[in-house]
């Protein structure tokens, strides 16, 4: 896994970019990618990587040329059947002088040009100038694994970098923060791509490619679209499905852990996903050291670990175990924000970096993981809530009907009448709204909505005159063939899972600490195969996931299987509140930060603020802060935080030295 950046002036326009702009540029992603750095530069293009080796370590340098130089690619990501398709473009004549997928991938793009990129197993993000031709090629995975983001500028430079941060050491790029992509945060968790939270700043979308030609202008496709069957009867038996699932996930697995010249260890939530991995993880490792890791939380709330010791007691692993306190969470809580550049609702990425330092710590590059198998296999509680309110719409005025989410929160069976009356109202609001695109999230995207009250008028009059479309204004042409779980699935996927699960606590975490994740669970073989399946096979009744339940048996133990779902989470607001609160805190919070930022009504923001201070010292006239309390509280202290580090003071961001680059190539005076 590497960092990527590049400057390209098709037209020739504007004089190179100074070396010590790009040697910024690189340094600012230095953490991508430590092991080695490259930089190749003509009168047009100049592009730079930064490698964190993890095949091929010898040879593989970066940027990259095919046999006469004129394709220059460089490429942030692993193509984990390249041995597949190197022996298959060997055969058509192909010569390689290196073992690395990188240039797998450059001689498939000459070889098939973009119709290369559905052929890939992997997660990417890349781009190749050709230099003949004045042509540069970018193009990201399927399902946003890996991060690309572009900047436009005057006379049709274009810019791209694996993190905003890159583009932001180019002082051409301006700094400010785009209402549209706080008001998408403040929906969906992630601003809709090509949205970011910065103006001008583009976010390539997934499963694309987009070709610039010597005018600048661009050629833009998709190469991959998630699909769902339009026929609700199975052409397949369960029991057949569940070998079949076995053997690609364990052959997805395998890929993962073997197709890397350094260990690649697992983590272990203690869930059933990241336990099925890891023991597939085990199984392909066969002898040798197997390395595993965990968080566990001193609030006990929210802490997993029995369930991870009794999956370590059957994998024969080197475990090692970090616990997280508030107090940590607090103290990261900046450099988290750095790292993720946008606005987070939960705190849920800080321990996944304190985690992925451990990692680094331990010697360990690479590790798996189990993401993806809640959106691919219908994990998430949000699939059972709307298959009961879709249920209950049909006889809006059933009191038997609305009783079923008590298997979904064994709670609310015991708590007082008038809290289980207060959920039942929250889940009955838009009921006659079943059967529309988006059902499924409206309560979580009306819930997380509210927290839009706290907008300065500056921010709310400015969306009310330029809103960006929503991710309901451009689904599939086949979407409403599908069922309602393909539907909410489909939602999932590119909403939660590619904007915020596999960025804010994917990628950014991992490799904020130089750590490559692989996810087994989104590898297209799987992907498609559970895409296929019919929702009978993934939640039948109430029982998620019975589909992985029923391939788990006999790979993990029984307490495992039977677990009542827990997602993930960390402590939220209270992190920030106890006595010891960081001074950051409290200067996001004042009224003269807020008027500054020009994003928060500074008096509403201050109220919430009091209240949950009060809140989280005992004061008995408080009431228990609310879910919204909480993710406003953290939005509103990211946000802050973000303005800060990349608008108001960048200075003040965690800074980054210049560059040497160990690998130099440089066209700009031919002579």
């Amino acid at each position: 896994m590497c960092g990527i950046a590049g400057i390209i002036d098709i037209q020739g326009r504007e004089a190179p970019p100074s070396l010590e702009m790009l040697r910024s540029m690189a340094g600012l992603l230095a953490h991508r990618g430590p092991d080695s750095s490259g930089l190749y530069r003509d009168r047009h293009a100049s592009l730079v990587h930064m490698r964190l080796s993890i095949i091929d370590l010898s040879t593989g340098q970066q940027p990259l040329s095919n046999e006469d130089g004129t394709l220059w690619i460089v490429f942030n990501g692993e193509i984990f059947n390249y041995v597949e398709l190197r022996y298959q473009l060997s055969r058509m004549g192909h010569c390689f002088r290196t073992h690395s997928d990188t240039e797998v991938v450059l001689h498939a793009y000459q070889q098939w040009g973009a119709a290369a990129f559905p052929r890939f197993n992997g997660q990417w993000a890349l781009a190749i100038w050709n230099s003949a031709e004045r042509k540069l090629v970018v193009s990201r995975d399927r399902l946003g694994v890996r991060p690309l983001y572009l900047h436009r500028g005057k006379g049709g430079v274009i810019r791209f970098a694996s993190e905003v941060k890159a583009l932001f050491a180019d002082p051409e790029v301006p700094r400010e923060i785009d209402p549209r992509g706080l008001d998408q945060t403040f929906t969906y968790w992630a601003p809709v791509p090509p949205l970011t939270p910065f103006r001008g700043i583009e976010e390539f979308p997934p499963a694309s490619y987009r070709i610039y030609g010597p005018d600048a202008q661009a050629i833009e496709g998709r190469y991959w679209t998630p699909s769902y069957p339009e026929v609700r009867e199975a052409t397949i038996s369960l029991a057949d499905a569940t070998e079949d699932l076995r053997v690609k996930l364990a052959h997805a697995t395998q890929m993962r852990m073997l197709r890397a010249d350094v260990p690649v260890g697992s983590y272990l939530s203690g869930g059933l996903d990241s336990s099925v991995i890891a023991r597939l993880g085990r199984e392909a490792k066969g002898q040798g050291e197997f390395r595993t890791f965990s968080v566990r939380f001193e609030d006990s709330e929210f802490d997993e670990t029995p369930y991870q010791r009794a999956m370590t007691a059957t994998l024969d692993s080197r475990h090692e175990e970090l616990v997280v306190t508030r107090a940590d969470i607090a103290r990261v809580f900046p450099e988290v924000i750095w790292h993720a550049e946008r606005p987070l609702l939960r705190t849920a990425a800080a321990p996944l970096f304190l985690l992925s330092r451990l990692v680094r710590q331990s010697g360990i590059k690479a590790v798996l993981t189990g993401e993806g198998a809640d959106e691919m296999l219908a994990g998430y509680d949000l699939f059972r809530e709307a298959k009961i309110r879709s249920f209950w719409s049909r006889l809006p005025e059933s009191r038997l009907r609305p009783r079923l989410f008590e298997r979904l929160y064994p709670y609310l069976a015991r708590a007082p009448q008038h809290a289980r009356g207060m959920a039942l109202e929250f889940w009955k609001q838009g009921l006659a709204e079943a059967g529309a695109p988006g059902f499924s999230h409206f309560p979580r995207w009306r819930t997380t909505a509210m927290l839009k009250k706290f907008f300065s008028p500056e921010v709310k009059n400015s969306l009310q005159a330029n809103r960006a479309p929503g991710l309901l204004e451009n689904l599939p042409a086949s979407f409403s063939k599908w069922d309602e779980l393909a539907q909410a699935q489909y939602l999932e996927s590119v909403s939660l899972l590619s904007g915020y699960l596999l960025s804010s606590q994917g990628d950014r975490m991992l490799m904020a600490h130089s750590v490559e994740g692989r996810f087994p669970f989104l590898d297209s073989d799987v992907v498609d195969f559970c895409n296929a399946l019919p929702s009978l096979f993934k939640l039948p009744g109430l029982n998620e996931k019975n589909i992985l339940k029923r391939m788990a048996r006999g790979l993990v133990p029984e307490s495992i299987l039977k677990r009542p779902k827990q997602p993930y989470r960390a402590p939220d607001a209270v992190s920030f509140l106890a006595a010891g609160m960081p001074g950051y805190v409290a200067d996001a919070f004042s009224e003269p930060a807020l008027e500054q930022s020009g994003l928060f009504d500074p008096l509403s923001v201050r109220m919430l603020f009091h209240k949950c201070v009060r809140s989280s010292r005992g004061d008995a006239q408080v009431p228990a802060l609310s879910n919204v309390d909480n993710m406003a509280f953290v939005g509103i202290l990211s946000t802050q935080l973000l303005w800060q580090q990349f608008v108001q003071k960048p200075g003040a961001a965690p800074s980054a030295s210049k560059v040497e680059f160990s690998l130099s190539i440089d066209r700009t005076n031919p002579s």
